[in-house]
């Protein structure tokens, strides 16, 4: 086999114990915090989760990250990420913890004005969240440190100011049914991410600001947004 180019490097995550956890795919669940759904205008469904799918090219750690083209308005997100480790299809609820890897914070950044947009036509959300550098993710804990996290502060800060901040408790769709929904849809692989949804409070940032992202038991996610790309 001749390849006509290089294929991409491997996307990979850190751990907390040293190793590199390789990224397959991301699948981002909206509207999962009742008071974030309502400050968005929408209703709260409580019957079925409600996702999108990112490239593992927007994953990237802590750092700086650019601020997009096309977007006058970008967001912050605050989530806990699921790191899956065991593959499955129609993976029962009650088993689901069995295929978790660990868990990271992370955010998923947001180009609110073209996400509302494609929202008001009817029309997919991927120029609003499938962006370069959109998934900053902190080191990925393994389960075997943290056990199932199911309760815990999560908060968000730009510049040192509380902006977001809820308890992993008030979840609506928690964590075991996430991964058994998903699992129903596609088979899930190892490497595959879930972000779980955002607390209220988003808001947004421009080119100076510091985010930290803080999950009781695991590391922060810090970035710095710095000016637009210039290529």
């Amino acid at each position: 086999m001749t390849l006509l180019f290089e294929p991409p490097a491997v996307v990979t995550a850190r751990t907390s114990d040293g190793h590199d956890f390789p990224v397959r795919r991301l699948f981002c669940i909206g509207r999962n915090y009742a008071d974030h759904a309502k400050e968005m205008g929408v209703e709260v469904d409580r019957d079925a989760p409600f996702f999108f799918t990112k490239w593992a090219e927007t994953v990237v750690t802590s750092g700086p990250i650019a601020y997009p083209p096309m977007t006058e308005n970008y967001h912050y997100e605050a989530e806990l990420v699921v790191a899956i480790g065991k593959g499955g299809r129609n993976i029962p609820v009650e088993r689901a913890v069995e295929h978790i890897y660990g868990y990271a914070t992370g955010l998923d950044m947001t180009r609110r004005d073209l996400q509302l947009e494609a929202r008001a036509k009817g029309r997919p959300w991927d120029a609003g969240k499938n962006v370069e550098q959109s998934s900053p993710l902190g080191l990925l804990h393994p389960i075997s440190e943290t056990g199932a996290l199911t309760a815990g502060a999560i908060r968000l800060t730009v510049n040192g100011t509380v902006r977001q901040e809820a308890d992993l408790a008030d979840l609506i769709h928690p964590v075991d049914q996430l991964i058994a929904y998903l699992s129903r849809s596609y088979r899930l692989e190892p490497g595959d991410l879930i972000y779980t949804g955002t607390p209220a409070g988003v808001g947004a940032v421009v080119p100076g600001d510091e985010i930290v992202v803080s999950i009781d038991g695991l590391s922060d996610t810090v970035v710095t947004i710095v000016p637009p790309a210039e290529a």
